[in-house]
């Protein structure tokens, strides 16, 4: 699934989604996004930046309506994150937040955007 990106004071920062089988909840990865390999700069359309190493995720249950969502910090590294981008992630989780109750309400299993 693509990336959403956001750049903020010359930094670059990617969310993506992706579905954590083992804890039944989707993920909703943040990370500081690296540049595109220079092999893939000639390819029309392509992103300039890619998702790097996630270290903040959020996980969203879309099974089981009594788990809750929970967040998780992978870094060895401390990450400064600014507001503006903290603030962009934790809508990105709401809204999927959102798109799994109203699964769980209509008994029909949620895909990301």
């Amino acid at each position: 699934m693509p990336a959403e990106l956001r750049e903020h004071a010359g930094r670059h920062y990617a969310v993506r989604f992706t579905y954590a089988l083992p804890d039944d909840s989707w993920a909703v990865e943040l990370s500081e996004a690296v540049p595109t390999p220079a092999a893939r700069t000639e390819v029309p359309d392509a992103a300039t930046h890619l998702p790097g190493t996630a270290f903040l995720v959020a996980f969203v249950p879309d099974e089981d309506p009594d788990l809750g969502p929970r967040v998780h910090i992978h870094s060895h590294d401390e990450h400064v994150i600014p507001y503006e981008i903290m603030h962009w992630f934790m809508e990105q989780v709401a809204d999927q937040v959102d798109r799994c109750r109203i699964g769980f309400e209509q008994g029909v299993p949620e895909t990301a955007e």
